[in-house]
């Protein structure tokens, strides 16, 4: 493998703001889960099906698991992203199209993130909702949104990554 070059990106406004989304949306994340762990029963839901109605149940301690998945794949992504030079690219990386290639890169794993966090966020809040019987389950809306959250920005990024110049 050839050396490609280690550039310093600077961080756009979006890129700013998807941080701190992402952050606030993580800390959020662990205030609701602690502030309604002592009233959640015994039994909560941990898996739904496709409708979005619960379709298996764990211990009340299972909420653990989602925030502790959340934050080890956003502190994970956090980290990643800041070697840009080390991901898999489409195109070959040159040092013509290094800028280009790593910004479009950065941008996709820093909105990845925060969408991840935002549907980990929405997951634990409405397993709350359904343990404590203020919700059936999700809705249909919920599979949809969270696999466009996730795949629509991959595909602007093979997208993008594929023209001359950054859309």
């Amino acid at each position: 493998m050839t050396k490609r070059p280690h550039l310093q990106l600077e961080l756009s406004r979006s890129d700013q703001a998807f941080e701190i989304i992402g952050w606030i949306s993580l800390i959020l994340m662990w205030v609701y889960t602690l502030m309604n762990y002592s009233t959640l029963p015994d039994t909560i839901p941990i898996h739904f099906n496709g409708e979005g109605h619960p379709d298996n149940f764990g211990t009340r301690a299972t909420i653990f698991i989602f925030t502790g998945i959340g934050t080890l794949i956003f502190i994970g992504l956090t980290v990643l992203n800041k070697y840009p030079q080390n991901f898999n690219y489409l195109n070959k990386i040159t040092p013509e199209n290094a800028q280009r290639q790593y910004t479009n890169a950065t941008k996709m794993v820093r909105f990845l993130k925060l969408a991840i966090s935002l549907i980990l966020l929405l997951t634990v809040y409405e397993i709350c909702q359904i343990a404590t019987g203020k919700s059936h389950g999700f809705g249909i809306w919920f599979l949809p949104f969270a696999l466009g959250l996730i795949f629509i920005p991959v595909i602007m990024y093979g997208i993008k990554s594929s023209t001359k110049k950054v859309i």
